[in-house]
């Protein structure tokens, strides 16, 4: 994201939670059937531009967020939590067509903010009756869809980043899930943590961590990619970073 890089080391104390944001988004993990899921947030400093959300909707389906704003600090923070609330407002009003929910949010989201802050944004409902994800991915890094075989799948279709242009399309994608599959989205301070030398972890070595981690649980496999990518990047964090697993039963 924009903004001059910083450095942070995640062993202290006061930098391994979300502060505020993190303890929000902790309590939402409505229990949901053929789903098991969970999700991480760790932001930079106390107020950051990362964000995941779950939201139970009617019929026995689930919605999944994870956003990352322009920015740092402050500024990113507020522009995630209009965001976020725009996208949980309209949710409920537009239902079944994430095109137009997408529109909607967009419009709000860029008459309500300044003209250089935008957020990626991933937002998926999961009907738990046909284990269909219906999604749209506005600029946000794809999420994996990892298969039983191992087969990967990206999820890329979608539109530009919202807030950047008033008047942009979203198209929005379907996919059929099947026992034992698993969705892995994540934000960019994810696969660019990078070693004392520069490398960068990559999209490689997330899925790397995932492979690793087997079928255990969708917990412990979003604590098994927090501890890949602090080994390899040796502790250091220069941008928020957000990992949400969801494994169909």
């Amino acid at each position: 994201m924009t903004g001059d890089a910083v450095v942070v080391d995640v062993s202290r104390d006061w930098v391994t939670g979300c502060d505020v944001q993190e303890r929000f988004m902790r309590g939402l993990h409505p229990a949901i059937d053929r789903l098991d899921y969970s999700a991480r947030c760790r932001q930079l400093v106390a107020l950051g531009g990362d964000c995941y959300d779950f939201v139970p909707l009617p019929d026995h389906r689930l919605s999944l967020a994870v956003g990352d704003a322009s920015g740092k600090g402050l500024a990113a923070a507020l522009m995630i939590a209009n965001v976020q609330s725009s996208l949980r407002t309209a949710a409920f009003f537009v239902e079944d067509d994430l095109s137009t929910l997408f529109k909607a949010v967009n419009r709000q989201v860029h008459a309500s903010s300044l003209a250089d802050r935008y957020a990626t944004l991933f937002y998926g409902v999961f009907d738990g009756a046909t284990r269909t994800l219906r999604y749209v991915n506005a600029g946000h890094n794809p999420p994996l869809i990892v298969r039983r075989d191992g087969t990967i799948i990206r999820l890329g279709d979608g539109g530009a980043p919202v807030g950047l242009f008033p008047d942009a399309a979203y198209e929005q994608g379907v996919i059929r899930l099947h026992p034992r599959d698993l969705l892995v989205a994540y934000t960019d301070g994810v696969i660019e943590a990078a070693d004392p030398a520069g490398q960068e972890w990559g999209i490689e070595g997330l899925q790397e961590a995932v492979a690793e981690s087997g079928s255990r649980c969708a917990r412990d496999i979003v604590d098994a990619i927090f501890t890949s990518m602090d080994e390899f990047s040796r502790g250091r964090q220069t941008d928020d970073v957000t990992v949400a697993v969801v494994r169909v039963r």
